[in-house]
């Protein structure tokens, strides 16, 4: 298939698996200036599956480049109004949202102060965004747009069209129906996470050379895969791609140190953090190491009160259609579905039964985290031995030599 058959049929698995478009939403489309031509095709695709309007909404790298080097500190965490509206109009009509990601300049803020860098964050907006995932009253997806400067990171070479080629591999858009692949995954995925729920693990332990790290679980906590449903009963894939089965941890037991197996892309934050290294203790990153990056996710972290602590934990093995692709994507959307991974900050009460609608202050006494921040690093592939602990202290093997064994 050629470039527009691949942004055609990745945008038809979008509309009707991503967000599972009902007759007469309303949908948002949000993404970068360089994500125009997906955009584009996301919006004539969900006009055709039934939407009563859909709404696009573009951002520009370099307006937030001078924001963090000439803005004061008010303007690092100010969110704008129009996009405050936006979300809310969403939520109000019962619509569904596309995000778009795909880093066109991975270096654009890489000269910049790191501290304020990592401040810059649009911190209501983000809460809002979570509050609504949280809520489940819509439905969402994130998909990614090759272009250019992605591909130069991932790839060594502005090959776009390769790159369009790895992401279609990465999401199943070469299966004779990719929409009916992509449901018969999300069972699968379903059935991991079954298994899991039923061993009522109370902590996994994630062990390498390099990892000793052991997170404990909540005991009303529950595994989730790929497919979401809302508060209204519909179903929706929130990431494509997605081949992980996730949960959220109790953050106050939280123990050991943890390294990042492959590097992570801040597109929001223009900045790569490679050889990352956190060492949690009772809860909480105590120390944090990276050869780049370092001072961004600091920042990040001291943002506020949950920065510093865990809100997700996910399992991937290599069984994984990213992982098959053999890339880095130098994209959290596609590495992190590439191997294990776990996030600091925000946690998703979904999750932990009787968690949803709690305010920030009771969720924080019961261990599920709040923050505006959350951030996804990996830490599994070859190498890293994955294992569920009961409450009686008993092991039971859930990924050995990058392979599912549950």
């Amino acid at each position: 298939m050629d470039r527009d058959q691949l942004m055609n049929s990745y945008a038809e698995v979008a509309v009707r698996v991503g967000i599972n478009l009902q007759e007469g939403q309303h949908v948002l489309v949000q993404g970068k200036l360089e994500h125009a031509p997906l955009m584009r095709v996301l919006t004539e695709t969900a006009y055709r599956a039934g939407a009563a309007n859909v709404s696009v909404v573009y951002s520009d790298d370099h307006i937030r480049k001078a924001t963090i080097e000439h803005g004061d500190e008010d303007a690092l965490t100010w969110s704008p109004p129009h996009l405050l509206a936006a979300l809310d109009h969403v939520e109000r009509s019962g619509g569904a949202r596309i995000s778009v990601s795909g880093d066109a300049e991975p270096k654009l803020l890489s000269h910049l102060d790191p501290q304020r860098v990592g401040r810059a964050k649009m911190i209501e907006l983000a809460h809002m965004n979570m509050s609504q995932v949280n809520k489940r009253s819509v439905q969402w997806t994130i998909v990614a747009c090759p272009n250019e400067g992605w591909a130069e990171a991932a790839l060594g070479e502005p090959d776009v069209d390769r790159l369009w080629e790895a992401v279609a591999r990465a999401n199943r858009l070469y299966e004779p129906d990719p929409v009916q692949a992509w449901w018969d995954h999300v069972n699968l995925l379903g059935e991991r996470a079954d298994a899991l729920n039923e061993h009522r693990f109370d902590l996994i332990h994630f062990e390498s050379e390099r990892t000793d790290l052991r997170v404990g679980l909540h005991g009303a906590g529950r595994w989730i895969s790929a497919k979401f449903t809302t508060a209204s009963g519909l179903s929706h894939v929130p990431n494509l791609p997605t081949e992980e089965v996730f949960t959220t941890p109790d953050f106050r037991r939280v123990d050991g140190v943890v390294a990042a197996t492959r590097p992570l892309q801040m597109s929001s934050e223009g900045v790569t953090v490679t050889d990352l290294t956190v060492t949690f203790e009772g809860g909480r990153a105590v120390a944090v190491e990276a050869a780049t990056g370092e001072e961004v996710v600091r920042s990040q972290m001291a943002l506020d009160e949950g920065g510093a602590r865990l809100g997700e934990v996910a399992l991937v093995d290599r069984a994984s259609a990213v992982g098959a692709t053999g890339l880095t994507f130098n994209n959290t959307l596609f590495d992190e579905n590439a191997t294990s991974h776990i996030a600091y900050g925000a946690a998703y009460t979904f999750c932990v039964e009787g968690a949803e609608g709690l305010p920030p202050e009771q969720l924080v006494d019961r261990g599920i985290n709040h923050s505006s921040v959350h951030t996804d690093f990996m830490i599994g592939g070859p190498g890293v031995n994955v294992t569920g602990v009961t409450g009686d202290g008993g092991r039971v093997t859930i990924i050995e030599d990058n392979i599912w064994q549950l």
